[in-house]
């Protein structure tokens, strides 16, 4: 089977469903177009990140996750780790202001992942641009779930209750300020998201890549200006019993001294939404979820998102959460 050498794109505008389900299906991922977010707003979320990464030192590590149980704030370079090794980026971590959620005795530990932000005080324009910009691309996200889920055959508001209430939407901004001094090119490794769907924005430095379908490989995205870079997340993979999988992908180091700026904007359900399988006419012929048991993937979200924080941030869990071990 010929493997892509590009991703499709998608016109949310006016969407082609049966182009829609062969770019899930086959890819994974695709461009998206047609989604009403405008280039000002784009560039304003951009700019202002990168006035976040232009702060002094100080600044940024006032926000330091370490001081966090509830995983939020700034990582250094090099403190995120996917399989093992150090990702050469540094970034924030923002989602839904909410207070903190301290696990009561026999509740799920993945309630420690609601709580509060951390804010420069010398960026008070951050939260809004932030919290604005999850408002805006949450409703884009709401719709193309629907219209991917009625691509396939299903009903496209079968997900919406466990939406409901407090979702775990999330936000990084990422910096990759350019190749390591030493050792590989790994911006961040290869990894699968783990809820439903992840918009990414970006600017035009290349770097990501996503695997190809047979496994064998990778291939570069290009910049497409305006565009989203999509991807499906675990929990699609958990809800098609496999029709759907989530795609692997990583990003390689620009080369020297060169920054690339990321917003990657992850669609979740509630933590302790349970994820019935979706009724659609495919079911039938799903080949089952990716079996690894090195990722074992879970239908109650929280437990699946909490895998991914409690192996990425090892120090954090070293102060806060030294209990916690995800199988």
């Amino acid at each position: 089977m010929p493997q892509p050498t590009a991703l499709p794109v998608i016109d949310l505008s006016d969407p082609d469903r049966e182009a829609l389900h062969r770019a899930a299906r086959d890819v994974g991922f695709f461009q998206l177009v047609g989604h009403g977010i405008t280039p000002a707003e784009q560039a304003r979320l951009l700019a202002t990140a990168q006035d976040f990464f232009a702060l002094p030192e100080a600044d940024r590590h006032a926000l330091d996750n370490l001081n966090s149980p509830h995983f939020r704030g700034y990582t250094r370079i090099g403190n995120e780790h996917t399989q093992g090794r150090r990702d050469w980026r540094d970034q924030l971590d923002i989602s839904n202001e909410l207070p903190p959620h301290v696990p009561a005795p026999g509740e799920p530990p993945y309630w420690w992942l609601e709580g509060p932000n951390q804010w420069p005080e010398s960026l008070p324009a951050l939260r809004e641009v932030a919290l604005e910009w999850m408002a805006r691309t949450g409703a884009v996200a709401h719709r193309l779930l629907h219209e991917l889920l009625a691509a396939v055959g299903g009903p496209g508001d079968f997900y919406d209750d466990a939406f409901a209430g407090r979702p775990r939407n999330h936000l990084k901004l990422v910096r990759y300020p350019g190749r390591a001094p030493v050792g590989d090119n790994q911006g961040v490794g290869v990894h699968k998201d783990y809820g439903f769907l992840t918009l990414l924005l970006t600017d035009e430095v290349p770097g990501l890549q996503v695997e190809t379908p047979d496994g064998q490989g990778f291939i570069d995205v290009p910049y497409l200006p305006g565009a989203f870079v999509v991807n499906l997340g675990e929990l699609l993979e958990v809800a098609t019993n496999g029709y759907l999988k989530a795609t692997n992908h990583r990003v390689v180091s620009p080369p020297g001294a060169r920054e690339r700026f990321s917003a990657p904007f992850f669609y979740n359900p509630r933590l302790d939404a349970r994820i019935a399988p979706l009724p659609f006419p495919g079911a039938s012929d799903a080949a089952g979820v990716t079996d690894d048991p090195d990722n074992p993937l879970f239908a109650e979200f929280g437990w699946n998102e909490l895998k991914g924080w409690v192996r990425a941030h090892p120090a954090v869990v070293s102060r806060h959460h030294p209990e916690l071990t995800i199988a």
